[in-house]
């Protein structure tokens, strides 16, 4: 069975005011925490003191943000711990620091950050000035293991048609400087102003993949490796192909199922390759035209289907999208907290549609983001 393993970005706000809180420095520099741990539980160890060893904080680019990163594992059940832990820890932390955690795709309210004192993020912000500058945005990344880069650049040339579908439910983030975008995932589209964000075409071999990266490095735009920000790509750290997608989830629920729907599209897509059958010859064009519209939607409305290549019911691309990955749901004993999950995102809403919800109640969007924290860590 695949390990996977999750990073959650989360807004820091006022716990009085919902303003920013630009007080990440100060809490993880007092309480720093080591990098998830990897290695397994030791002998008598609890499974709650080895899932929090393996959670850990780290910084992000502005120091309104923090980000909470499992370590990875192969069972659902002890990623969705980890990935509680980690929300409550966070919140936990920012509230030493009169703040809260806040899993927010991006913020309701206007105001330019404040970025880290970093010398990387400094030569960003030199570079790029205000997409850098503006970059208040909370994202949802999931690491799927592969066996290796052949095998991975495989999966992302047959995962690629279906990410539109993760947009979509993950959506969570219709506000933006104080305005209603009209957007389900607006996170999605202020990301794509980064020279390398967006869907890609298909590669073919790992080749082909590494001799694009060195093409893309060689023009004087991008600082390093680490800027390749395609919305599935090689991690240059792990041996994980990692969906970047979708935006943080205002709901755990939401975010595990979508976890565990990753890993089944990555296993999916490996047995497919292993079989010989090729990738979707899909434009990337096409992919681009079904992210947007995902992003603009979520689940309110048509979403270009996955297979089919024309608008129908969010609902049905959901349907095909699990219908694509059953058998490795069935296999890993994933399926009921993923139908769980999905069912609760068709019949709720996604987090957009419940950050309107609040907003229509009191027409604030300071209430709106405090409600939103006492969901961040509901249940966790």
């Amino acid at each position: 069975m695949r390990t996977f393993g999750v990073e959650e970005e989360f807004l820091l706000v006022d716990a009085r005011t919902g303003n920013h809180a630009p007080v990440a420095g100060d809490f993880l520099l007092e309480a720093p925490h080591p990098a998830a741990s990897k290695q397994p539980p030791t002998e008598g160890e609890s499974r709650t003191k080895a899932t929090k060893r393996k959670t850990s904080l780290t910084a992000e680019v502005q120091r309104e943000q923090v980000e909470a990163v499992s370590a990875p594992f192969t069972d659902l059940g002890d990623l969705a711990a980890a990935l509680r832990m980690g929300r409550a820890e966070a919140d936990r932390q920012a509230a030493s620091f009169g703040a809260r955690a806040v899993a927010l795709g991006t913020s309701p309210l206007a105001s330019l950050p404040h970025t880290q004192s970093q010398a990387r993020y400094q030569a960003m912000e030199e570079r790029f000035g205000l997409i850098l500058r503006e970059q208040l945005m909370c994202g949802f990344h999931i690491h799927v293991s592969v066996e290796s880069d052949e095998e991975g650049v495989a999966v992302l040339d047959r995962i690629r048609v279906w990410l539109p579908v993760l947009i979509a439910l993950s959506a969570n983030s219709p506000y933006w400087h104080g305005q209603d975008t009209g957007y389900a995932s607006f996170r999605y589209q202020v990301w794509r102003r980064w020279p390398t964000a967006g869907p890609t075409g298909i590669f073919g071999s790992a080749a082909a993949y590494r001799n694009l990266l060195d093409m893309l490095l060689s023009c004087n735009v991008l600082l390093d490796r680490a800027m390749i920000y395609f919305d599935a790509r090689l991690s240059s750290t792990f041996p994980t192909v990692e969906i970047r997608v979708p935006d943080v989830c205002l709901k755990a629920g939401h975010a595990i199922a979508i976890a565990a729907v990753a890993r089944a599209l990555v296993e999916t897509a490996a047995r497919e390759w292993s079989r010989g059958l090729p990738p979707a010859r899909i434009p990337v064009e096409m992919i681009r035209l079904a992210s947007w519209r995902a992003s603009r939607f979520g689940m309110e409305d048509d979403l270009i289907h996955p297979v089919r290549n024309r608008p129908m019911p969010a609902a049905e691309c959901v349907a095909a999208l699990l219908a694509h990955v059953a058998p490795v749901l069935a296999e890993t004993g994933d399926a009921e907290l993923v139908d769980e999950g999905v069912r609760e995102i068709l019949r709720e809403g996604t987090g957009a549609q419940l950050q309107r919800a609040a907003f229509g109640r009191s027409g604030k969007l300071r209430d709106v983001i405090l409600q939103a924290a006492e969901t961040t860590i509901s249940g966790c």
